[in-house]
């Protein structure tokens, strides 16, 4: 048991298996899938929170009727002069620190706080209501919704979306899917809830998070994903293992050689 090559050819064996074995149960998603998946609907909603920009269209068959709802910022050729055929952005609206924007003819609109439906709703019935046009459809997007993704992930960084129903596994997938050394178990939600900064641990593993309000993710949401706690001692030497193997390689070939003679 003193031989130097045995003791060799051990520790060899065992850097090899120490840098590739991972349990199955840490890297897996929603292992439970079948038993645990929510039958009933979905808890999405997307609240309005202050700072968002809102981009309001206000649609009818008769456009002209709905044009002093739809603000618009005129694009310029190099001239400065509206380009033939060229068509404007539309304004988008800044909820102030009151949570309140100004809407063209319905004034002062309190919406922080609101979800895009209860808004598109409100202002769809007093345009209609109002007299202004009786069918007109209202759509309201958030233009700067955007998600933050740290910790263990391939890309991370922070993400501006077009679209506003977004899951948690999604943005995962923008940021290139955790490493082998995320944490699944505990995943990190920071989330601001009327200027309280709130958090929630989410367990990828399993499928009862996809009923929890943390599925949807909301704009300014940040996801922090921490290091697998079984790896952190042991991260520097993983991270580097094709380095000791092949070390270790080279001390086994001098051990066998010197053994030899």
């Amino acid at each position: 048991m003193n031989n130097p090559l045995f003791k060799a050819v051990l520790l060899f064996l065992f850097l090899v298996f120490f840098t590739s074995c991972v349990s199955p149960k840490k890297i897996i998603y929603l292992q439970d899938l079948d038993s645990s998946l929510p039958t009933q609907k979905l808890n999405y909603k997307s609240l309005i929170k202050k700072d968002d920009i809102l981009r309001i269209t206000v649609a009818s068959e008769n456009m002209e009727l709905v044009q002093p709802f739809n603000q618009m910022i005129n694009t310029t050729n190099q001239n400065g002069l509206n380009g033939a055929g060229q068509q404007g952005q539309l304004f988008g609206y800044l909820v102030d620190n009151d949570g309140a924007i100004v809407f063209p003819i319905l004034g002062v609109m309190q919406v922080a706080g609101q979800t895009r439906k209860e808004l598109t709703d409100r202002i769809q019935t007093q345009i209609r209501e109002g007299g202004f046009v009786k069918d007109a459809v209202v759509d309201i997007r958030i233009v700067n919704f955007k998600v933050t993704v740290l910790g263990e992930v391939n890309r991370p960084g922070t993400f501006t979306l077009d679209y506003n129903r977004i899951t948690l596994l999604q943005v995962i997938g923008t940021a290139g899917d955790l490493t082998i050394y995320g944490n699944r178990k505990n995943v990190t939600v920071l989330r601001d809830v009327n200027g309280i900064q709130t958090t929630s641990t989410v367990d990828l593993t399993s499928a009862s998070f996809i009923d929890s309000d943390f599925y949807y993710l909301q704009q300014n949401d940040v996801v922090v994903v921490e290091p697998n706690y079984a790896q952190i001692q042991a991260a520097g030497f993983n991270r580097n293992a094709s380095l000791f193997v092949s070390i270790a390689s080279v001390l086994l070939s001098l051990i066998v050689i010197i053994s030899r003679n």
